[in-house]
């Protein structure tokens, strides 16, 4: 097989061009069969086949810099660059990461997961290396969805003055996550339909037909058709020379035309057209089925399990949005490219007119959100905690500063498992608990999800509510639409001795640890308002405190809890439990979190180690305090 004689780009450099399409389908069989044993992403990795081996094929890597936007297409590019005996670890603790990391190969000159970021790392290495008198490319390959965003369109303006050699490479794929949406959507559906496809592609054969020789002539044909068929297109009125658009499952025509734009000087770009799933007729069908799946047989598909998985927070949170919105009028939702992934499916469906998917742009949905909440109406923001990072300012400046209502559904709430540190949302307590205005509500499981939600939507400020990837423990979940009391929480455990504050879904394998131990539990629901009352109350009746969450354990709810306790004058023995002061990787679920020492027996070690005279080992039948 040819791709077992690939270990780096080198070997695939010397290898006939004759030779590439083969290695192509080969290198595809080996995604699929790859991912279909480990999970992960499918669909982008499968679409990205001949364009992974093209740049690499053409560009002198790692000397020449490619830097992969988002990075949930790259595993071609993993199996080409020394790691194909790896990919049955992806995305296990201790495996191969899912995404390129830098510290995981010198291929991966760029860490990303996180859209529409590799046109400003690339300018800057295109930058770096002129001011370094380095004669080296520096090449960025983005997706339509990605360019959607703002930060993508920055980086082009500053680009296209910057006089270094940079290319961009579009991958339009008419497929981001969510179906891509918004005026540049459009616009490049435009290019690609009617005359002007048919234009460039004829024109692109022609140009390939002509002895290289000719290549001068060639390049007049190309800027002679694009001055016919579109007068100026965005990219070139942002300084670069527009190339394209041209198929990027033809090596024939990708290969050509990357040598010859690596001899150009000054920014370029080239539009490629690619397809999701190309290859896999399944993943062709429905790229967004197979854009992260699970294990599966590949000559099988997807299929449903025998018996129903319990409900997860992400659905919970979409039948909520639809029972609110068929309640209120006023509710309008909103997401920043994510419909599947923040359960809005069904809520576009029933309520079109008050969904509105803003695109890659993060920044903008949360002050879109202000804008409609100053006018009377109330927006639930659907973002991932870890999204919800790159619209800070916003946060503060245009929601927190005019205290407007806007609820924040903060989804992957704490560790995501398999995806790794660039999604995990490990921060959201501590950022947010330090605006002014702001509440965060912290649902021990799927019932009260859907409560809080309800009560953090009749609040007249903004409230966050952050849960969890998956399911969790399966609370039955009641009718209607309920509230619990606004920034209260509840003993759920009485015990003697220490007192833990659980804040989030840890208070169930808190209650575990309780039980051996004899100790007081509180579910504190709220990380912000606290609920100082229940707190002094456990502060006057236990001999030292316990506080459990699933987020960074620096400036968190554990870090309320002692400036609550200091603000009392009340000097009491605290243990804080939470992440540590470190990125987790990627790996299971459950064992990071046993790593991080927050599963139910970690906590009994780390409470029995700390308040050794104050636990019971030996403890009476469980007591819980309804």
């Amino acid at each position: 097989m040819l791709l077992e004689t690939i270990n780096d780009p080198t070997d695939l450099r010397r290898l006939p061009r004759t030779q590439l399409k083969p290695l192509a389908e080969e290198l595809r069989a080996y995604v699929l069969d790859s991912v279909s044993k480990t999970g992960g992403h499918l669909s982008s990795n499968l679409g990205t086949v001949e364009l992974t081996i093209a740049l690499h094929y053409v560009f002198d890597t790692p000397h020449d810099r490619i830097v992969w936007d988002v990075g949930h297409q790259t595993y071609p590019h993993k199996i080409l660059t020394g790691r194909r005996d790896r990919m049955a670890s992806l995305r296990q603790l201790g495996g191969l990461a899912g995404f390129p990391q830098r510290s995981e190969s010198e291929y991966d000159t760029f860490g990303t997961a996180h859209s529409s970021t590799s046109i400003s790392a690339a300018l800057g290495m295109a930058v770096a290396a002129r001011q370094k008198g380095e004669q080296r490319r520096a090449i960025a390959v983005i997706g339509d969805g990605a360019m959607s965003a703002g930060m993508a369109f920055e980086a082009l303006n500053n680009a296209g003055v910057a006089d270094c050699d940079l290319l961009v490479v579009l991958n339009d794929n008419d497929m981001s996550i969510s179906p891509p949406v918004g005026a540049l959507n459009r616009y490049l559906a435009q290019l690609m339909s009617g005359r002007f496809y048919s234009a460039a592609k004829n024109v692109g054969k022609n140009v390939l037909s002509i002895a290289p020789p000719l290549f001068e002539l060639a390049k007049r044909l190309e800027e002679g058709a694009k001055g016919i068929v579109v007068p100026a297109t965005l990219f070139e009125k942002f300084g670069f020379n527009y190339i394209g658009p041209i198929d990027g499952h033809d090596l024939d025509s990708l290969v050509p035309t990357l040598e010859n734009i690596r001899q150009l000087k000054g920014p370029q770009f080239l539009h490629v057209v690619t397809r999701k799933g190309q290859g896999y007729k399944l993943a062709e069908a429905d790229p967004v089925a197979y854009h992260g799946p699970g294990k599966f047989d590949p000559a099988v598909g997807l299929t449903k399990p025998a018996t129903p998985p319990k409900p997860t927070f992400t659905q919970v949170f979409g039948q909520w949005l639809c029972d609110m919105a068929a309640h209120d009028m006023r509710l309008v939702g909103i997401t920043p490219a994510m419909r599947e992934g923040s359960g809005m499916v069904e809520f576009e469906k029933r309520f079109p007119e008050r969904y509105f998917d803003v695109g890659i742009a993060e920044q903008h949905a949360v002050t879109f959100a202000a804008g409609i909440a100053c006018e009377g109406l109330k927006p639930v923001v659907a973002i991932y905690s870890t999204f919800l990072q790159r619209a800070y300012d916003q946060l503060i400046h245009d929601v927190a500063l005019q205290n407007l209502p806007v609820v924040f559904a903060l989804d992957r709430a704490g560790l995501v498992g398999a995806d790794g540190p660039t999604h995990a949302g490990a921060y959201d307590i501590a950022y947010l608990r330090t605006v002014p205005n702001v509440s965060v509500a912290c649902p021990a499981d799927e019932n009260e999800c859907r409560k809080l939600l309800t009560t953090a939507f009749q609040q007249d400020h903004p409230v966050a509510v952050r849960y969890p990837r998956g399911a969790g423990v399966g609370a039955e979940i009641e009718p209607g639409l309920h509230a619990l009391p606004f920034g209260k929480g509840e003993v759920r455990r009485q015990g003697k001795g220490v007192a833990v504050l659980a804040f989030g879904t840890l208070l169930y394998p808190a209650l575990q640890a309780a039980d051996r131990l004899n100790l007081t539990v509180a579910n504190m629901r709220w990380a912000k308002p606290l609920d100082t009352d229940l707190l002094l109350q456990l502060a006057a009746s236990h001999e030292a405190l316990v506080t459990v969450e699933e987020a960074s354990v620096m400036g968190g709810a554990g870090s309320a809890v002692t400036e609550a306790l200091n603000a009392a004058g009340i000097t009491k023995p605290v243990l804080q439990l939470g992440l540590r002061d470190e990125f987790v990787p990627h790996g299971d679920p459950a064992r990071l979190l046993s790593l991080q020492g927050l599963d139910a027996a970690g906590m009994e070690a780390a409470i029995q180690s700390r308040y050794a005279a104050l636990v019971e080992r030996q403890p009476p039948n469980l007591k819980v305090v309804s």
